[in-house]
């Protein structure tokens, strides 16, 4: 909860409500209230799904790794042809160590938009990735 995930937490408190020990009851039912409370006022709404991956980037950069990828979920799922939401996912994928789910995002972003080929060639963010046979054929298939 003060880690601002108010629907994880809910869970968890309606679990000690049920099953936890008797003194802690009240004390559950107060923190299920605070959780949604919270949750309902940190609803975001975006005018795009273009938007939505702006706030999901932003996410990415300050290192809210987890939030950034419930984001780019949440894209994908209401839009999954867009190309820079699977582009975003490979970034976050490459910066988290997951190079098989980066390579296949960045795949489909490229299917989806040739040019994120070339934006993926100098993006600093696939550094990790690299020396990776596999990145480097996809991002030079003509030298292949």
């Amino acid at each position: 909860m003060q880690q601002g995930k108010y629907e994880k937490a809910r869970v968890l408190f309606e679990k000690l409500s049920r099953e936890g020990p008797p003194e802690i009851l009240e004390r559950s039912r107060v923190y299920i209230a605070v959780c949604d409370r919270n949750s309902k006022s940190d609803a975001r709404e975006f005018a795009s799904p273009e938007e939505h991956y702006d706030y999901a980037v932003s996410l990415l950069n300050t290192g809210s790794y987890e939030e950034a990828r419930d984001q780019f979920d949440s894209i994908l799922a209401s839009s999954p042809e867009a190309d820079f939401a699977h582009y975003g996912m490979a970034l976050l994928s490459s910066m988290t160590g997951q190079a098989e789910e980066a390579l296949d995002h960045l795949t489909r972003a490229i299917e989806l938009n040739p040019a994120n080929r070339i934006q993926a060639r100098s993006d600093p963010d696939f550094v990790d990735m690299a020396d990776d046979p596999r990145f480097t054929e996809l991002l030079y298939p003509e030298m292949g």
